[in-house]
């Protein structure tokens, strides 16, 4: 049992740290729980940032993980707008970082996720520059959307992936010009290979999207603060009037490493060191969601997507509360875009697997691709065909070798592939 007299403090206002939060509560925690957030609207969810809200198709306030008034009716203390610039591990300790205030801890649980990456080229700091990872970003990044279609404006992303992708689809939507600059020779490239990006960009182009793959952006072109173009270095200049940098994310582990923490090799991820409890380096610090590198399937990885941080912030949670768990979840997101959706499980980067394995009319876009290395499945997506995703994942975790005409099949069931 949890004494009631104990404090738990949440580094990190995402998703991940909202779910703990609710999780100790639903568990029997008594103690004090202590939320603190870096930004100033409620925890929110990332996925309608690129989506639906993007789109103008949900409201603002279906992405708060929980109505504001839930923080207080569960004695949550939530500290919005607020940093942690310190740790102090021998005190146990965490020092806010616009007044200094300590704030002792039992346990303390760092979600503090991912950074967008920053374009490292002339003409960044021009009004027309863009990123996203947050709610502001989106707000600001649907008006701008709404501009350019109204003005039949560019748009140029550098970056063929994921976010990328979804904007591009969202900018379409909107009516605005879209140029992708990517230095990978297809979308998707780091996360699907060669064999299956090639199908989305044929999607996008055939709604109007330009590609320019194979090159990098060396120069975003302005006068008086705007954006005028986007050069690459291949000599071309991309007409531009906003430019969205899309190349990624990195895990924000400037608190944990100051503190001591073990962090995790940028070959396999990055992030904060944890181990199947969720655990890191100091048994009375956690860490989860984005920035949290755990052990699965016989290696190392680090998961910057939505399931990773509903999952693991309970997982977290009940960890800290003296709970059995193994966190071990097969990594798992979903996209939207145009009249595609898909949903991927697992993980399987390029190198990783000997062939794709389709299920399927890949033509009409509906079936489902296998990442194999010697007959075992390391991940599959799901491409307009549901109810699938429980079989997927069964035959990832169970690591056995499979039929591989089987498997290409339709006719054969895939439940009845799995062990």
């Amino acid at each position: 049992m949890v004494d009631a007299d104990q404090t738990f403090v949440i580094v990190g206002g995402g998703l991940a740290g909202a779910k703990a939060a609710e999780t100790l509560r639903a568990e029997g925690f008594t103690g004090r729980v202590i939320l603190i957030c870096d930004e100033l609207d409620h925890p929110y969810e990332r996925p309608p940032l690129s989506k639906g809200h993007l789109l103008g198709k949900e409201e603002r306030d279906s992405v708060f993980v929980h109505e504001p008034a839930w923080y207080a009716r569960n004695d949550i203390e939530l500290h919005l707008g607020q940093t942690v610039d310190a740790i102090d591990r021998a005190a146990r300790t965490v020092r806010l970082g616009d007044d200094g205030t300590l704030i002792r801890y039992d346990k303390l649980l760092l979600v503090t996720g991912a950074e967008p990456r920053r374009l490292d080229v002339p003409g960044t700091d021009l009004a027309g520059v863009h990123h996203l990872r947050r709610l502001a970003h989106a707000e600001r990044l649907k008006g701008v959307l709404a501009a350019l279609g109204r003005d039949n404006g560019h748009l140029v992303i550098a970056g063929a992936g994921w976010i990328g992708l979804e904007v591009a689809a969202a900018a379409r939507e909107y009516g605005a010009e879209v140029t992708v600059i990517e230095p990978e020779p297809a979308p998707l490239y780091g996360a699907l290979g060669p064999e299956l990006g090639n199908l989305f960009a044929e999607l996008h182009r055939e709604h109007g999207v330009r590609f320019h793959f194979g090159v990098r952006l060396t120069e975003i072109i302005g006068q008086d603060g705007m954006v005028l173009a986007a050069r690459t270095d291949d000599g071309e200049e991309h007409p531009a009037h906003d430019v969205l940098a899309a190349i990624g994310a990195a895990p924000r582990t400037a608190l944990a490493e100051a503190a001591g923490l073990e962090l995790a090799d940028p070959a396999v991820g990055g992030g904060i060191v944890v181990d199947e409890r969720l655990r890191t380096s100091d048994p009375d610090i956690h860490a989860a969601g984005d920035v949290a590198n755990f052990p699965l399937l016989g290696g190392r990885l680090r998961v910057e997507h939505w399931a990773n941080a509903l999952n693991g912030g309970p997982a977290a949670a009940r960890a800290m509360l003296g709970q059995d768990v193994t966190y071990d979840r097969v990594p798992y997101f979903f996209s939207d875009q145009y009249d595609l959706g898909l949903e991927y499980s697992g993980w399987a980067p390029p190198g990783s697997y000997d062939q794709v394995v389709l299920r399927g009319d890949a033509g009409k876009r509906e079936f489902i691709a296998f990442w194999v290395r010697e007959g075992r499945v390391l991940a599959g997506m799901n491409v307009n065909v549901w109810d699938v995703t429980e079989h997927i994942q069964r035959l990832i975790r169970s690591g056995a070798e499979v039929d591989v005409e089987a498997l290409a099949d339709p006719h054969v069931p895939l439940a009845s592939l799995v062990p």
